[in-house]
């Protein structure tokens, strides 16, 4: 119990494969990060994250992980022996980090402009573009509430149709959450049917 009260600082670990960790709580010191945790790896190489109650970020490289089992009341833990990376060191080696993404349209843009597009079906296109109109059309008596709860439900079915494979049962399940005007529910009926 006397460790963790000594354990001030938020803390994140930055693996070499992109994955970080969950802010930790640690006693950062001249050298050294003290972490009372046995459950997450810690390696030579990895990058401690630092934030700060000021806003400011400290990021560390991890020499020596230090890993020490537990004995009597003192739990498993790291002491871990770091050096801490200035500015431009910090961003070179942040920037090295390999991230693995996956999924449909998946895409990451790190420091550069993202000049890629997505195609869907034309018609589909121009289906959410009339549930859009028929939403903000005056005529159906709409609370601004409601269009705007409505608009965000297009939104998703947007996303969801511009996927490789879209999921018809989400569609189909978004769309049935729309007011139930005519005009709406003809619509949304016509972008499930040209769903796969």
């Amino acid at each position: 119990m006397v460790f963790k009260n000594m354990m001030k600082d938020n803390i994140q670990l930055l693996k070499a494969d992109g994955t970080e960790s969950n802010e930790m709580k640690a006693s950062v010191q001249d050298g050294k990060i003290y972490l009372m945790k046995s459950d997450i790896l810690i390696e030579s190489g990895d990058f401690i994250k630092r934030k700060m109650s000021n806003g400011g970020i400290e990021t560390f490289e991890v020499i020596t992980p230090g890993f020490y089992e537990g004995i009597q009341s003192i739990p498993a833990h790291y002491q871990m022996k770091v050096k801490k990376l200035g500015m431009p060191e910090a961003e070179k080696a942040i920037q090295s980090i390999t991230y693995n993404i996956s999924g449909s349209n998946a895409r990451v843009n790190n420091n550069s402009t993202d000049n890629s597009y997505n195609i869907i079906n034309n018609d589909l296109v121009s289906k959410i573009e009339d549930l859009r109109t028929e939403l903000n059309n005056n005529n159906n008596n709409l609370s601004n509430k409601v269009k705007e709860e409505s608009l965000e439900i297009v939104v998703a079915v947007e996303e969801e149709c511009k996927k490789e494979k879209p999921n018809k049962v989400v569609v189909r399940s978004l769309v049935r959450s729309l007011p139930a005007i005519e005009s709406i529910t003809t619509i949304g009926a016509s972008i499930v049917s040209m769903l796969n």
